[in-house]
């Protein structure tokens, strides 16, 4: 469905407006869908972002700083993120030996097996969507993307 037709517009759309508004609403869309994904695990996908973040370090302990910089939702309260997984048992936060300031966060086996639960939901979510397009495809608007927002 043509963006013009989703926003009810009968009028034409400058090209620029008329692109960002269909990367707008198609993150929407991929959103909602994802969030129904997690819905059944009581997470939010910022949270899942966190265990997969904490996930790729290997059991390697992190900072708050850390997971913050690789999150992709850059305004999230990681803080508010960590403690709504403690309270699920999904990570651990200790105090930094070296640093008395600095908090460290490492997963959980708890919070490893429900990624393992969740990776073939999740990989079956992102094949859903590139399905219409060929590997080509793919490839070209994963550049035009990372094109469109260098700035």
């Amino acid at each position: 469905m043509k963006i013009e037709q989703v926003i009810k517009s009968n009028t034409d759309l400058a090209i620029e407006k008329k692109t960002l508004l269909n990367v707008m609403y198609s993150q929407n869309v991929i959103s909602e869908k994802f969030s129904e994904v997690l819905k059944p695990f009581d997470l939010s996908a910022e949270q899942f972002n966190v265990l997969r973040i904490l996930r790729g370090q290997n059991g390697k302990a992190v900072n708050m700083f850390t997971i913050q910089e690789r999150m992709i939702a850059k305004t999230s309260n990681t803080t508010r993120l960590v403690d709504k997984l403690l309270l699920k048992d999904y990570v651990t936060r200790e105090i930094c030996s070296d640093n008395r300031r600095k908090m460290e966060i490492t997963i959980t086996q708890k919070g490893l097996n429900l990624l393992l639960e969740l990776d073939p939901l999740v990989i079956s979510h992102e094949q859903s969507f590139a399905k219409n397009l060929t590997a080509s495809e793919l490839e070209t608007l994963n550049e035009l993307l990372e094109k469109l927002r260098t700035i």
